[in-house]
């Protein structure tokens, strides 16, 4: 993916980039700032069109994808509507799919019970915490059912305390739904905590460095922060992107050497 193509303002963002993401997984992108990470997100949602290179969601164009509404999107803020009710904002992609106003009701009420939030429904998004909101923008993303979540670093505004609670949330709502995740995220213990793989990425341009497995279970909650092989797999992330800084300072310093 590159901007500006043709003029000498070009940006190569992304280069490279060859990433399969099997049914099921949750699948996290980590790296430095810059390196794409929201990019490649975007492009997946169809938001963006590559400037070459081909992207296939369930099988079909990314375009297609987007159109057939295969794919839930969160973002850092939630996005809600202050002036619909919490139902109203989680009915709103069904009301675009041409769902009933029973069966739409019906849904929001199901996943008000998913979120946890069963009794919100008819209070306003400046009625809730953050936290809260963030629980309703998922439900929302959810809603129609899609077998895809696009999130971009959706926690990251909350304080580290309903960060971890937002995080052991999401993964049981994951697991009720079967949803696919593809999750944006600077925070390496975050990455570990939630995915079953992290896709470390380089910057300037992005491209893929390391794919690492995690494997910790489906049952994850407060006791797997402390578990050892969290830690490790946490360290082993923390030197992947470790590698990545290092390799861009030598880039750099050769540049320089360039230069003079």
């Amino acid at each position: 993916m590159s901007f500006g193509v043709g003029s000498p303002d070009r940006v190569d963002a992304l280069t490279d980039v060859d990433l399969t993401i099997r049914r099921g997984e949750f699948v996290s992108l980590i790296g430095p700032s810059g390196c794409g990470k929201s990019t490649l997100l975007r492009l997946i949602a169809n938001l963006l069109d590559p400037t070459t290179g081909t992207v296939l969601v369930n099988g079909k164009s990314a375009h297609r994808a987007r159109l057939d509404q295969d794919y839930g999107m969160a973002f850092q803020q939630s996005g809600l509507f202050d002036w619909r009710t919490v139902a109203k904002n989680i009915e709103l992609p069904l009301e675009l799919k041409g769902w009933d106003r029973a069966q739409r009701a019906r849904r929001s009420r199901e996943m008000l019970d998913l979120v946890k939030l069963p009794d919100r429904g008819g209070h306003m998004p400046w009625q809730l915490s953050g936290g809260q909101q963030q629980r309703i923008a998922i439900a929302r993303a959810l809603a129609a059912h899609p077998p895809l979540l696009l999130m971009d670093e959706p926690f990251g505004a909350l304080d580290e305390m309903t960060r971890e609670h937002m995080q052991s949330e999401l993964l049981q709502i994951c697991g009720a739904t079967g949803t696919t995740v593809v999750f944006v995220t600077h925070s390496i213990p975050e990455a570990v905590y939630l995915s079953t793989r992290v896709i470390v990425m380089s910057a300037g341009p992005g491209r893929i460095t390391d794919r690492i497995d995690v494997h910790l279970g489906d049952d994850r909650d407060e006791d797997t922060r402390e578990d050892g092989a969290y830690y490790a797999k946490v360290t082993e992330v923390r030197e992947a992107l470790r590698a990545v800084e290092d390799a861009a300072g030598r880039r750099g310093a050769g540049r320089g050497m360039d230069d003079r």
